[in-house]
């Protein structure tokens, strides 16, 4: 199998494996802590009523819904995750939204009816292909000639002290993770302007427009040290580290993650600083 397609199948697995499982247990968290980013990629995306959407990476199904009721009773919005156990959710999700629904897609290579989409939306779900440009180029079918793509990604790690700092602090325990190449899929994978550009422009697209976004997280959800520790332990690149480690191990990357994340504790929050990208593009 090419390099690129054994990235994907990778990812593909991944997410229909631990990684679906431990989104799916920390999904309300996980939504209450990145609300924000749907907010303002949602807002920027301009969804109009009628319109037809193509969510893509829809996860549990939060940015589905919300997509949903813009577009109202004469639009539609599907729904598209690779992950069987996330999309369960999403699917229970949006019952009732007769205008919703969603497909067990990998949007690097489903046939979406071409052509039939206003909208292609995507946060934190198009930074995981083996191929990218590949995977554009195939989405871009589905979109109308005066269709529009928005999305959201990650800015690179050092822009992202929420997520790394913890990871550092599981470093003094265990081995690194396998060091990611450039091309690599990942949640960091889209951090550089000019890869973006690349990927788009060879997949259909004009040159893209960005916007940098500076946003501050609460690893604590309100809920204090502890809760902050106990869910980097769960999710992230963190929990991927600690896998098949032994409860000592665990509890030592515990103290140390708790005595990093208390110098940004203030009450029951732990405020970390995030950046993002929000990407906007139409069909070239």
């Amino acid at each position: 199998m090419p390099d690129t397609a054994q990235l994907h199948a990778d990812q593909v697995e991944f997410w229909n494996g631990v990684g679906g499982a431990r989104w799916v247990s920390n999904q309300t968290r996980t939504e209450a802590m990145i609300a924000g980013v749907a907010d303002l990629a949602i807002e920027r995306a301009a969804v109009k009523p009628g319109e037809t959407v193509i969510d893509i990476g829809c996860g549990c199904g939060g940015t589905t819904l919300e997509i949903a009721k813009l577009v109202g009773p004469t639009g539609h919005v599907i729904g598209a995750d690779v992950s069987a156990p996330i999309l369960a959710v999403a699917a229970e999700r949006l019952t009732g939204f007769p205008n919703a629904e969603t497909v067990l897609a990998d949007a690097a290579t489903y046939a979406f009816p071409p052509g039939v989409a206003d909208l292609l939306f995507s946060r934190f779900g198009v930074m995981f292909f083996g191929d990218p440009s590949a995977a554009f180029a195939n989405m871009r079918r589905a979109l109308k000639p005066s269709g529009r793509l928005v999305f959201a990604c990650w800015r690179p790690p050092n822009e992202n002290p929420w997520m790394v700092a913890p990871l550092e602090a599981t470093y003094k325990h265990v081995p690194p993770l396998p060091q990611l190449e450039p091309d690599d899929p990942g949640p960091f994978s889209f951090g550089k302007q000019e890869r973006v550009t690349r990927i788009l422009t060879e997949g259909g697209f004009n040159a893209p427009h960005f916007e940098s976004v500076d946003l501050t997280f609460d690893l604590a959800s309100g809920q204090g040290l502890p809760f902050a520790v106990a869910c980097a332990l769960e999710m992230g690149p963190s929990a991927r580290a600690l896998d098949g480690q032994p409860p000592e191990v665990r509890d030592a990357v515990a103290v140390s993650m708790a005595e990093f994340l208390a110098r940004f504790e203030q009450g029951g929050s732990v405020k970390m600083q995030a950046g993002i990208w929000i990407v906007s593009t139409t069909p070239a």
